[in-house]
């Protein structure tokens, strides 16, 4: 028969048949090893899902768990026991790389809130990400006439100090752009932090259309940084 701690939480435990949260790793009641198949990245971690988020806490909690989950405690477990540790493993790996890094923390709260990121999700209800952004349009079309003639002089083994030091430049000022986005990413955090629910939802289009520019920045500044290392 199920018991419950928490009827908010009615998955039950395997070993105990105590009620706890599907993402957790361990059993509150027995402390048995879980199938946390359905996990999301914060609550495995005990943290609350923010943005701004509490790194050395997460650092701590991924250590705990990685030594209670190391497959040495589990030599003489069941299989499923032994299946289900090298499963949380990976899910902890994935989850500590995905939350600790800013961008990829800032997409996947945005994918859990139902966003859809990435190249794939844009259309037409989304900013074309093949679409020069307004404000960049003449620098691009200077840049993509410099990185073609940069290529050409490559091909021919030619030089052009000039060219060079433009292309640099450009590099570093699309870099400073990259910056200022990652700026105002944080200033949504707050806003998706601290808010309600209607500035939760201009904080996450905000920070879909950051996450966009960021995209063709960061292109850009690759196909530079290629074309003058070629």
């Amino acid at each position: 028969m199920l018991k419950v701690l928490d009827s908010a939480v009615p998955v039950a435990c395997w070993s105990c048949s105590v009620a706890h949260n599907a993402s957790t790793l361990f059993c509150p009641h027995c402390s048995k090893i879980q199938p946390a198949e359905t996990a999301d990245y914060f609550t495995a971690f005990s943290l609350e899902p923010k943005l701004n988020l509490d790194l050395p806490a997460l650092e701590t909690e991924f250590h705990r768990l990685s030594r209670k989950l190391h497959p040495d405690r589990y030599a003489r477990a069941t299989e499923n026991e032994k299946e289900w540790s090298l499963a949380d493993t990976a899910l902890l790996n994935d989850g500590y790389r995905t939350l600790k890094d800013p961008l990829r923390r800032t997409e996947y709260v945005l994918k859990l809130n139902g966003a859809e990121i990435g190249e794939e999700h844009s259309g037409k209800d989304r900013r074309d990400l093949s679409r020069v952004p307004d404000d960049l349009l003449e620098e691009v079309f200077e840049l993509n006439m410099q990185l073609e003639e940069m290529r050409a002089n490559k091909k021919m083994d030619e030089e052009d100090p000039a060219l060079l030091a433009d292309l640099t430049a450009a590099k570093s000022k699309f870099e400073l752009l990259l910056n200022n986005v990652d700026a105002d990413l944080r200033k949504q955090w707050n806003l998706w932090d601290e808010g309600d629910a209607s500035a939760r939802q201009a904080a996450q289009n905000e920070m879909i259309a950051l996450l966009d520019r960021r995209r063709y920045l960061s292109n850009l500044v690759r196909d530079v940084t290629e074309t003058l290392g070629a």
